[in-house]
């Protein structure tokens, strides 16, 4: 006797753009914090530099790790209290 399938619906791509996701991109969900997505690859050039630029002493590394944390705060768009926290301190 056939069995009958039925196909899984097909999901709507804008499903995959609310907040806190980026379609197509790898991410990761950590407790408490929510979906973290990879950085785009300019956003990777620019850990890059600031990571050469406290290699070569140009700025001090604590500077660097506040500077790059502030950034990849702004760029997570899952929490807003989070988002606002990364502005703050880029504007520092």
């Amino acid at each position: 006797m056939a069995q009958k399938t039925t196909a899984a619906p097909e999901r709507d791509a804008s499903e995959d753009t609310g907040p806190g996701r980026a379609a197509g991109r790898p991410g990761v969900t950590l407790p408490l914090i929510g979906r973290v997505v990879m950085p785009s690859p300019d956003r990777v050039a620019f850990y890059v530099a600031l990571g050469l630029l406290s290699a070569f002493e140009i700025i001090e590394w604590p500077l660097a790790l506040i500077i790059g944390f502030g950034h990849f705060l702004a760029e997570q768009h899952f929490s807003r209290a989070l988002q606002g926290v990364g502005q703050a301190t880029e504007a520092v």
